[in-house]
């Protein structure tokens, strides 16, 4: 339920209501908003305490939280999130734009490819240290030198780092190095891994799995909240289905969707998402328009040699072409691509 504190409610009332939940035995999450603050109380049995909260110093209202979701929900939160970090602001208007290779392979490839998605104007840099791949014999990442590379790239560029991270023991490891945490479509609802990500302190991207429903993307996002850290994207990825003239199926209508259900900002990969170079600009302008608040694309200085997913990466030019296309449909639809002003 969502105890919904009066406007003008003081610190001191607030801070009073999260003890009561918290000593109900619920959790609390205070949510800070421009008008006024909500506070989500979570756990069992919370009904049969609403009346009891009502009755507190400076709440307006009780009401209970109908999505199976809790603090990922419109219900609790009506104002879009807005995560920033570095150079990357994503969410409310601001589109940014992730871009970089499928895997750091060295770190020529990776700086040059900074450097060129950044003049082009890119907001932050993507590429996997570590590589979960189908084959055990495929190139599973140069892992901790991979980070380093990336941490060199940022260094470099300014751009922030958005790296993949793919079991429990590795986040204190990649948050050193990251700015954004990935959580892969393979481990959507890898739970132990999702609330270790919550607790890294770093904001986290998650990737829808290739059969997940919206419900299940959410609740996988809840984990993640409800381990305190409130700064989640979604990413829609693709998903299975019975077409095969693309990688995966992308489906734009699930953005204005988790936009009317969730106020955590859609990021979209159109390169996952159709695997094919050709296809990544027009899905990613696509995107913009249906109002995704960020894009995450592969680039690579020479894809016919890259060590995976070469066949879906952009060149230099093939991206700087994608962010003029990008840029204007996100001016016509009265949104804007900048770098992160505190970044």
């Amino acid at each position: 339920m969502i105890v919904v504190m009066k406007r003008g409610a003081s610190p001191e009332q607030i801070q009073h209501m999260i003890e009561r939940v918290e000593g109900l035995g619920l959790k609390a999450h205070p949510i800070y908003g421009t008008e006024r603050t909500v506070i989500a109380a979570i756990g069992e049995k919370r009904d049969e305490h609403r009346q009891s909260l009502e009755s507190g110093p400076g709440v307006s209202e009780v009401v209970p939280i109908l999505a199976p979701y809790k603090v990922a929900s419109r219900e609790v939160r009506p104002e879009s999130t807005v995560v920033r970090v570095g150079s990357l602001a994503v969410g409310n208007g601001i589109v940014g734009m992730i871009a970089g290779p499928c895997s750091v392979e060295n770190y020529e490839q990776t700086v040059d490819t900074a450097r060129a998605v950044k003049e082009a104007g890119a907001t932050a840099l993507r590429g996997g240290a570590f590589k979960p791949r189908t084959s055990p014999y495929s190139f599973q990442g140069l892992k901790e030198e991979g980070l380093k590379i990336l941490a060199a790239a940022r260094d470099e560029t300014g751009l922030a780092v958005v790296t993949e991270v793919i079991a429990t023991e590795d986040v204190d490891l990649v948050a050193r190095y990251a700015d954004v945490l990935q959580i892969g479509a393979r481990n959507m609802q890898n739970y132990r891994l999702l609330e270790a990500a919550g607790g890294s302190g770093k904001p986290v991207l998650l990737k829808r799995g290739p059969s997940a429903t919206m419900d299940e993307l959410l609740l996988a996002a809840e984990y993640v909240l409800n381990a305190g850290n409130p700064n989640v994207m979604l990413c829609e990825r693709g998903i299975r289905t019975f077409e095969s003239h693309t990688r995966f199926t992308l489906p734009l209508a699930s953005i204005p969707y988790l936009h009317e259900r969730t106020h955590l900002p859609v990021v979209v990969d159109p390169s996952h998402g159709t695997g094919h170079a050709s296809l990544v600009a027009p899905m990613a302008s696509a995107a913009i328009a249906a109002g995704a608040d960020g894009i995450i694309m592969e680039v690579h200085p020479d894809p016919e040699v890259a060590m995976s997913d070469g066949f879906q990466s952009l060149t230099f030019y093939q991206f700087k072409e994608t962010m003029e296309v990008c840029r204007r449909v996100a001016e016509a639809m009265g949104r804007r691509i900048v770098p992160n002003e505190g970044g």
